[in-house]
């Protein structure tokens, strides 16, 4: 299957290269846990399924964030190509469940992305920046599980997740770059926020979770 275009955060902007396998992006405080990767295999097909719904997630979320904050074009003509991406990572999820014989299904959600939205700030335009922040976060997490099951799925699965790898590096990125961007007018901070943010991440997938997701935390 292969990945979509890559997103470029502005004109002439070279596309991020992907992660070593098992490396792990340096905007997050840890790695998984050890265990959530032994795991995976038994779980390929909740993995797959729990997959497609946050790529729809991801999809979702660029979108609400180019309504939210509709004057800012910039942010709107990224946030749209990254939507589009992601929907078309959705379809191919999708059509990989229906080549393997795996039931598509709603599943519940892990406490990981509602975890994040807690610690977001509510007045703008502190909001703005933490979303953007706790976008990359995901993102990066993404980037590193994609790059740490291509060794322990089989071939077909493994080789779609090497090329995903790639993408949610350009995604993380984005995602960074629109903070920064946006902390050039509003002063704040944004790595001491990252940092803090990155704390709140680290702590969601490192403590225990009895249903196995794509982003839970160390499996109980």
């Amino acid at each position: 299957m292969s990945v979509a275009e890559p997103l470029a955060t502005g004109p002439g902007a070279a596309p991020a290269a992907a992660a070593s396998p098992g490396a792990v992006p340096e905007i997050l405080a840890v790695a998984t846990p050890p265990e959530w990767f032994d795991r995976a295999p038994a779980e390929r097909d909740v993995l797959l399924v729990d997959h497609a719904n946050c790529e729809k997630k991801a999809a979702s979320t660029a979108l609400g964030l180019m309504f939210a904050y509709a004057d800012d074009d910039r942010l709107g003509l990224a946030l749209s190509r990254l939507a589009r991406e992601e929907l078309r990572h959705y379809e191919q999820v999708v059509r990989l469940l229906r080549d393997l014989r795996v039931r598509y299904a709603r599943l519940s959600p892990s406490r990981y992305a509602g975890g994040l939205r807690k610690a977001v700030r509510t007045r703008e335009p502190a909001r703005k920046l933490d979303l953007m922040l706790c976008g990359a976060l995901i993102e990066a997490r993404s980037c590193e599980r994609f790059a740490g099951l291509v060794p322990r799925l089989e071939p077909r699965v493994a080789e779609f997740y090497r090329g995903l790898e790639a993408s949610e590096a350009r995604h993380h990125r984005l995602y960074v770059d629109l903070a920064e961007h946006e902390v050039a007018t509003s002063g704040l901070d944004w790595r001491a926020r990252l940092a803090e943010l990155a704390a709140v991440e680290a702590e969601l997938v490192t403590q225990p979770d009895a249903d196995f997701r794509f982003h839970s935390g160390r499996p109980a």
